[in-house]
């Protein structure tokens, strides 16, 4: 049976592949703080596994953690000079294989969806090939391989030094906003824990008029984007505002439609996802990978849309969810 925890081991033996990488790259004035960070994270992954078990403690992972937000919040890592040829013979080369560019990123959606849906079914020897309840993600796993060697077949390119030279000056370009997104979750999940959101329902509630409806969704919806904006993501503003204004106020006061509240809510926190440096994945990596001189560009196009859903969401949920 082929286990999820394979597959983090991989994406670990990568990052610590290219934790190497970055150490002897004297190009890189901050090669050392690079390596540790990223070689720390991979090794993580292989640590994590005796975490999840039991077998070994959970504090040096959490100590990890902490030097990992160290590494990345006082710049302490860089970038050396890509192993990537010149924007001219990249062009050419985008011109020259055309459409046979996208295989391989379609080739990942496919392949995992096959898992997900036929393979997760398949047995040998009255066992499931993969591990049940993970082939989602396993099969993002197989597909990232798949997607790999296609597009080596296709580029006709036979040293695998290429894709993961190709994989460290992206992962120096997007540098510690790669982990945001987790980080930022396991906060969401801290801030669930410590009862932020019954202590913001408290908050509401008292200061809330009785029977104002509008004023009710307004203050859901808006906090969803509030939240979303500080905590950089939707899912982990989710449960705090549905725990403090969606649920006791919304839907057991005004007796709103659960579905169309708790969708619409989401819908409010990614207009928030929209807006804030916070999202790193959506906002600034893509700054940083297609070389903005503005790394806040992405937020400057997005405002208006963001702000539009917003008030259409609102309206949606005031005139439809009661």
């Amino acid at each position: 049976m082929i286990k999820s925890e394979y597959f983090f081991w991989l994406v670990g033996a990568v990052f610590l592949v290219m934790a190497a990488q970055m150490a002897a790259d004297r190009t890189n004035p901050k090669r050392f703080g690079s390596a540790s960070f990223w070689g720390l994270l991979g090794a993580s992954f292989f640590y994590s596994t005796g975490v999840v078990d039991k077998s070994l403690p959970a504090e040096p992972l959490g100590a990890a953690v902490l030097v990992l937000i160290v590494l990345g919040g006082f710049g302490l890592t860089g970038r050396g000079t890509p192993h990537t040829p010149p924007r001219e013979e990249r062009a050419a080369s985008a011109a020259r294989f055309g459409n046979k560019l996208f295989l391989p990123a379609l080739t990942i959606p496919v392949v995992a969806m096959l898992c997900a849906t036929l393979l997760k079914k398949v047995r040998i020897g009255g066992e499931p090939v993969l591990e049940p309840t993970y082939e989602t993600i396993l099969g993002l796993g197989i597909g990232a391989i798949a997607a790999l060697a296609v597009g080596m077949v296709v580029l006709r390119e036979r040293r695998i030094s290429v894709p993961l030279h190709a994989g460290r000056n992206m992962l120096e370009s997007m540098g510690w906003a790669l982990v945001l997104p987790q980080l930022l979750a396991v906060l969401g999940s801290i801030f669930q824990t410590a009862g932020v959101g019954d202590q913001v329902g408290r908050i509401t509630e008292s200061i809330l008029p009785d029977g104002q409806r509008f004023i009710a969704v307004l203050v859901y919806c808006c906090g969803m984007v509030l939240f979303t904006i500080v905590m950089g993501n939707a899912f982990a503003a989710f449960p705090v505002m549905t725990a403090a204004v969606g649920w006791p106020v919304l839907i057991q006061q005004m007796h709103g439609s659960i579905p169309a509240i708790l969708a619409i809510g989401m819908l409010c926190g990614f207009c928030g996802t929209l807006v804030t440096p916070m999202a790193a994945n959506f906002n600034l990596v893509p700054a940083a990978l297609l070389e903005l001189d503005d790394q806040y560009g992405p937020i400057k196009a997005q405002l208006p849309t963001a702000a539009a859903l917003l008030v259409c969401n609102i309206a949606v949920l005031a005139l439809f969810a009661f």
